[in-house]
């Protein structure tokens, strides 16, 4: 099977968030099944400057966007065996950040993705590469789908060709003034009902979810949550229309990535089968952050981007409490400036038992995860989460909300005869805090959490079942078209 994953970032390429993480790993395991995969993704200037192997393939590309013929360059890398290729455009993609500055988003988005999407169905026709599939990922290749359905469609290369579309996050769609038409190069009859018009704005991730042949997103309960009006954002309706087309397909973890048995990043190496280093790895993590070296003390890490989403309003209710008590903090991330000054003034040297690290940093990730005893995501929504499923291979055993890919893969003692983790329902403090004290409360039984943690390390959330499921849906699609 020929497969063209078509995404705005794919690591270790460009990164923002999970939809990366998804782009770069799901690729590598369909090659080992056997498939044909390429990937295609805007050749940003974090590109130019990683020292990525990158050639120029020779190959340009014009399409129509604003009323003018834009030009792109298709240059190619390889991603282990997986041809990349990356268009260029320096007036779109020579920036500093990939969708905008932390004021907001670029205002020429619309056009700045429209070219990329346009710009992929035109470099196909004239390829030596006939996908049976088009993967398309998240509200910047929207485009692509509803092109496929509204322009494509009747063209002898492209009728055969499925299109699958995964949406990673429902509450980034692609939002536009009706003006934007214009700007994408889109004739005034796509602003409808049945296309892109949504209360007087262009949504372009609507007109995917009506356009795609099939839908699917990152977990089975993040499926079945934005069926509803509660995390619906606005297209609960669109979404039910598509119920028999929607899938949830639990997103895997790269077990060659992240590994503590192999992990050249963490103090000492460790397996479920013989964990006993993982002790150390606590007493360097707490040595390294200024924390007293104890093992008697829970340490509880977060990794996170700093936001409401991720729960982090709760954690500043619950604060003062967590301040004291005898228990150690470590959390890493940046995001809205409010928790970004709460947490440093949380950290302050009067305080002792909190430490936030501000910004991102691989090194410190990685051991946070295989030093702590607890891992903390009290997210609001998360469509399906990496953090927890890196923290049960490291065996930091998570406490987390039951909600989206969380409750898909974090079992508490309550609801399951073999738990891997501790959970709570409500979005709620109270409930948090609940949580964290019966978590603390299992950690002093010692040879009990040792096997909640060991049970959450052998677990197995590895690409491949996944990945099977994605080749399910693929035949679906394809099945579908040629029929």
């Amino acid at each position: 099977m020929k497969i063209l994953f078509i995404a705005s970032e794919v690591a270790p390429f460009a990164k923002t968030g999970g939809l990366a993480d998804v782009t770069g790993s799901l690729p590598k395991e369909l090659k080992r099944m056997g498939h044909d995969v390429r990937i295609i993704l805007p050749y940003y200037s974090t590109i130019a400057a990683g020292g990525f192997a990158v050639s120029d393939t020779g190959r340009t590309v014009e399409v129509q966007i604003d009323g003018r013929t834009e030009v792109g360059h298709l240059w190619q890398a390889m991603l282990d065996g997986i041809p990349v290729y990356l268009l260029k455009h320096d007036g779109y993609f020579r920036r500093k950040y990939l969708y905008g500055t932390p004021k907001g988003d670029y205002p020429d988005n619309a056009r700045r993705f429209a070219f990329f999407s346009k710009s992929v169905l035109a470099l196909l026709a004239g390829w030596d590469f006939c996908p049976d599939v088009l993967h398309c990922h998240d509200w910047q290749s929207a485009l692509v789908p509803i092109l496929m359905k509204h322009e494509y469609g009747r063209d002898p290369f492209f009728k055969n060709i499925a299109v699958l579309f995964t949406i990673h996050n429902l509450a980034y769609q692609g939002l536009f003034p009706p003006e934007a038409l214009d700007d994408m190069g889109l004739d005034h009859s796509y602003f409808s009902i049945d296309r892109l018009e949504y209360y007087g704005k262009i949504n372009v991730l609507k007109g995917a979810i009506l356009s795609a042949d099939l839908v699917n997103t990152v977990s089975e309960t993040y499926r079945s949550e934005i069926l509803t009006a509660e995390q619906g954002c606005g297209l609960e309706g669109v979404l039910t229309v598509r119920g028999e087309d929607l899938s949830g397909i639990l997103n895997g973890l790269d077990y060659g990535e992240w590994d503590p048995a192999t992990d050249r990043h963490i103090f000492r190496n460790y397996s479920a089968a013989d964990p006993a280093g993982k002790g150390l790895d606590k007493a360097q993590l707490q040595s390294l952050l200024g924390f007293p070296q104890s093992a008697g003390i829970p340490l509880i890490g977060m990794i996170s981007r700093l936001s409401a989403q991720k729960g982090f309003d709760l954690i500043a209710e619950l604060l003062p409490k967590l301040m004291k008590r005898n228990i150690q903090l470590v959390i890493l991330g940046d995001g809205e400036e409010k928790y970004v000054r709460l947490m440093k003034e949380a950290a302050g040297p009067k305080v002792g038992n909190i430490s936030f690290n501000f910004g991102f940093d691989l090194a410190l990730a990685r051991r946070i995860y295989a030093g702590c005893d607890m891992f903390l995501m009290p997210s609001r929504y998360e469509p399906c989460g990496l953090g927890q499923l890196i923290a049960l291979r490291y065996g930091a055993v998570p406490v987390v909300r039951k909600t989206g890919g969380l409750a898909d893969t974090v079992f508490d003692p309550g609801d399951s005869a073999e738990p891997t983790g501790f959970s709570f329902t409500g979005y709620d403090s109270g409930e948090l805090r609940q949580t964290l004290m019966r978590a603390i409360k299992a950690w002093q039984d010692k040879e009990g959490w040792q096997r909640i943690m060991q049970r959450g390390m052998s677990r197995d959330f590895s690409w491949q079942a996944s990945a099977e499921r994605y080749v399910e849906l693929y035949r679906r699609g394809i099945t579908r078209k040629r029929s």
